[in-house]
């Protein structure tokens, strides 16, 4: 059978619940004026639902701005119902050893040390530690202990966080107001 004529190539992978859970709270946290960090779903029977977001303009995220976040995506997910039974819902900011997600991420926190871990060997390893290069919207880049550099394909990336270093609490500082 001609490939360019098999229906099924036209059908997109399926979506995880996380992925599908992105496509509904993204756009929404948007006009709220937040962006989405992540969004996780943890444990089985009566799953979490993680959301990580931060202020779009930069500023720091307030329990209020969570608290704002959790009422209204609690409303949204009872409405549109994307999750089977009973869950729990949970809103955070990302925090000052955040997940390292988007290349947004990687870019805005170059310099700092980050542990990366990746679902398939990158050069023979899947864990890697040093100071993160930024990233394009493909790979992601660390200057590793040794001085080399590793380029980590951001898809393949299954855990990506910061370490908290004294650099990293004083770069994530509120800037003091003056009289």
């Amino acid at each position: 059978m001609d490939d360019l004529n098999d229906p099924s190539l036209d059908d997109p992978a399926p979506l995880t619940l996380e992925a599908k859970l992105t496509a509904i709270v993204a756009p929404r946290l948007e006009t709220m004026g937040f962006e989405l960090v992540r969004v996780a779903v943890l444990g089985r029977e009566r799953p979490t639902v993680q959301v990580m977001a931060d202020r779009a303009d930069g500023s720091l995220i307030s329990v209020e701005d969570c608290e704002q976040i959790s009422h209204y995506l609690s409303t949204v997910f009872d409405v549109e119902d994307p999750i089977p039974g009973a869950w729990n819902l949970e809103v955070s900011s990302a925090g000052i050893d955040r997940p390292l997600p988007r290349a947004k991420d990687w870019n805005r926190f170059a310099g700092h040390l980050a542990r990366v871990e990746t679902l398939f060997p990158v050069d023979g390893r899947k864990r890697f530690a040093g100071i993160v290069l930024g990233a394009d919207d493909k790979f992601g880049k660390l200057r590793l202990d040794d001085g080399t550099e590793a380029v980590v394909p951001l898809r393949d990336i299954r855990r990506a966080k910061l370490v908290l270093t004294d650099a990293l609490i004083a770069f994530t500082a509120p800037t003091p107001t003056t009289n």
